[in-house]
């Protein structure tokens, strides 16, 4: 088995260097749109919004932003991917007709978000898979590594037929197009992952887990978390390690890992790599591809174009939602560093200028090196005090590390009584010694640092701290009340409007 993984490995390092860049990631953003544009030019979008006059104008970029609306999901769907979802009508937004619509969490108007996947978007995604798989030769793993399993977590891999598609989480829609060979190294298997309900498939992969070879991980952090406890306590171990001696790398995405760790490697006998990975419905995005780098490669020639919107009171306003429908959105040769920006994609299933809800920061422009920072409709500001998700999550690590708390999940609102603002605080926390008092004193000292319009609006506007400790299960419930209990679903960091109320009624 270890001359398999040195061949295996080598195939790697040969992977990395036959797909090594040659342009820069500016140009080849150039080049994916005019890819983009000139295949769509004859869909009724392109037809609509001029592609073909894009394609030829002196600076493409700029005709297109010119020429193409910024939009959310509910504006292309009513427009546009509800012709192609509901009717199966062919050359919407792209060529051909859609054969899969994956199914994600809902915006204020919509329960649920049917977005389109094309072959040409699964293409995309698949390279880009293969060049995280290949640039894991740069971690120093080892040739016996690449014999062993990977466990993949996700939704049910069951979709359901409507029509000429197919409807179901991306999971799912990936599993159908797995590569054949991939079967022999992934579990759980289909006769697991085919479950609908998600109880039913941790209660089956925890019974099968002796069975495993496990040496690779990819999940949400928070599903894996839940399965790796459940085999612990299934099998009285007293960490991961004893059943599943080889598992060293976690391929994580989906939320920011950092106030999961400490809690997840509790489960763990020895250390294990983390490679950070950005992927959703719409594409993939981008990965980490060097060790002890947290930041994330763009991925700038898999099938979507990307632009940056400045985040900021000129663009959107106080719920998160674009002012115009021509905000300022730049290139990527036209970003800083260490500036926020919300992501516009344009992509090879048919969107266009598509507004992701994701904002970013570059830590290197040449590079196209990124960091996840937040969600535009999910940054606190009740009174200025402009706190994004990365914020809360670093306040809630330092926190965690200092009082040594255990905090599994937490959530937050901000709360006004008259002229008096203040923070509420929902927190899991494990240590029954850590005091609500001890939690808010911290959180509210990190965030001070962290944040200097935190830290004024402390003193003036912003007059109390307030927390109440829920159990984790509390958190799931909901989740699971609300229909979201898969291997997507997330816990909102930052509770809003009805999102908050709906919570509020929950607990009441």
């Amino acid at each position: 088995m270890s001359i398999i993984g040195s061949l295996i490995r080598q195939g790697t390092r040969l992977g990395a260097i036959a797909e090594r860049k040659r342009l820069t990631p500016a140009e080849q953003q150039q080049i994916q749109l005019f890819e983009l544009l000139h295949k769509a030019r004859n869909t009724a979008f392109g037809r609509y919004h001029g592609f073909h006059e894009a394609l030829y104008a002196h600076n493409t970029s700029q005709a297109f932003r010119r020429q193409v609306p910024a939009t959310d999901y509910q504006g292309l769907y009513d427009r546009w991917w509800s012709q192609a979802h509901l009717n199966d009508l062919p050359d919407i937004c792209w060529p051909g007709q859609v054969p899969y619509f994956a199914l994600s969490s809902g915006t204020s108007q919509s329960a649920t978000k049917y977005l389109p996947i094309t072959e040409d978007l699964l293409r995309g995604m698949k390279r880009g898979s293969r060049r995280l798989f290949f640039d894991m030769a740069r971690f120093g793993i080892p040739n016996s590594q690449y014999t062993k399993q990977m466990l993949m977590v996700g939704s049910c891999t069951r979709p359901a037929r409507e029509g000429q598609h197919w409807t179901g989480d991306l999971s799912g829609i990936i599993g159908m197009n797995r590569p054949m060979w991939m079967e022999r190294y992934y579990r759980p298997g289909r006769h697991i992952t085919d479950l609908p309900e998600w109880s039913d498939r941790i209660e089956r992969m925890a019974e099968e887990a002796p069975n495993w070879n496990i040496g690779f991980a990819v999940s949400n952090p928070m599903w894996l978390q839940l399965i790796l406890e459940r085999i612990i306590e299934k099998h009285g171990l007293e960490h991961i390690h004893q059943i599943w001696p080889d598992f060293s790398v976690f391929v994580h995405g989906g939320v920011f890992f950092e106030p999961y760790q400490a809690t997840f490697e509790q489960l763990l006998g020895k250390p294990v790599q983390y490679v950070n990975s950005y992927m959703a419905s719409e594409g993939f995005f981008a990965y980490q591809n060097q060790p002890g780098e947290r930041a994330m490669q763009l991925l700038t020639d898999c099938g979507v174009y990307f632009e940056f919107v400045p985040f900021n009171s000129d663009n959107f306003d106080e719920n998160g939602e674009l002012r115009t429908a021509q905000p300022v959105s730049l290139t990527l040769d036209e970003v800083r560093c260490h500036e926020h920006y919300a992501l516009l994609l344009s992509t090879s299933a048919g969107a266009w200028r598509y507004l992701l809800g994701d904002t970013i920061q570059f830590t290197d422009t040449e590079r196209g090196l990124i960091q996840l920072t937040g969600r535009t409709k999910q940054y606190l500001s009740v009174c200025g005090e402009h706190l994004s998700i990365d914020n809360l999550n670093e306040a809630v690590r330092r926190t965690d590390v200092k009082l040594q708390a255990g905090i599994r999940e937490f959530a937050v609102a901000g709360l006004q009584s008259g002229s008096k603002w203040a923070h509420q605080w929902y927190v899991a926390v494990e240590n029954p010694q850590v005091t609500t008092e001890q939690f808010a004193q911290s959180v509210d000292q990190e965030l001070c640092r962290l944040n200097d319009d935190y830290a004024i609006e402390r003193k003036y506007a912003l007059r109390e701290i307030r927390v109440r400790f829920l159990p984790n299960e509390t958190f799931l419930q909901w989740l699971e009340q609300r229909g979201k209990m898969n291997g997507q679903a997330k816990i909102p960091r930052v509770l809003k409007n009805g999102q908050l109320a709906d919570f509020e009624a929950f607990l009441g």
